[in-house]
């Protein structure tokens, strides 16, 4: 339960109870929405309990398995184990949304992401994703370690870091309008001080 009593939210930011929710999206009950990565889904859960069929995919069988368990009750959830960019190239339908929080479109290359997302939107149907900003003169493709277990070498996974006024043109050259990208400050007080990415564009009919 967040700072308002609700039993699901939408957040894009790292930061709890922070930014804008859902509404970025201009969802409605009976739309079709797609999330990359959609971890523990909880997001996902939040869409579904709105009304809508809400679609989430990502690798990991342990989060999976974490959605499934603590979801279990919300209808309209549809869950898939596997990549991004094969699932949307594997899908028959298309989607009113398509978003990423901190997922799959941060740890993809966006010149084969971007496409594959613009093809898989129904003609106005939006994009958005977050992630954390890019460090100055940082951008393009970059290496992370994730932590494993005590005795298992660290993950090595690839993400694309660009700053916003990369991001806009880059969605504009890949078919969509309407596009914007800011990074969402942190929350006043909090001692954590990065913000978040969020773009967001519209797919041009």
């Amino acid at each position: 339960m967040n700072a308002k009593g609700e039993t699901t939210w939408f957040n894009w930011t790292q930061h709890a109870d922070h930014g804008p929710g859902a509404e970025v999206l201009s969802v409605e009950a009976g739309n079709r929405v797609l999330d990359l990565g959609c971890g523990s889904g909880g997001n996902l859960a939040h869409l579904a309990t709105l009304g809508m069929c809400a679609v989430g995919v990502d690798l990991s069988p342990a989060q999976l398995g974490k959605a499934r368990e603590r979801w279990h009750d919300v209808s309209g959830l549809e869950l898939h184990q596997g990549e991004a960019l094969a699932f949307l190239a594997d899908s028959s339908v298309t989607f009113d949304a398509v978003y990423s929080v901190f997922g799959a479109a941060y740890f993809t290359d966006p010149a084969l992401m971007l496409p594959a997302i613009h093809a898989g939107l129904a003609p106005d149907g939006v994009f958005a994703m977050s992630q954390h900003p890019a460090v100055e003169g940082c951008y393009g493709c970059q290496a992370s370690y994730i932590p494993r277990g005590p005795d298992e070498d660290p993950a090595v996974v690839k993400r694309w870091d660009y700053p916003p006024e990369t991001w806009a043109p880059m969605l504009k050259e890949y078919g969509f309008r309407d596009v914007t990208a800011a990074i969402l400050p942190a929350p006043v007080g909090s001692k954590r001080r990065i913000g978040t990415l969020l773009v967001r564009g519209v797919r041009a009919s």
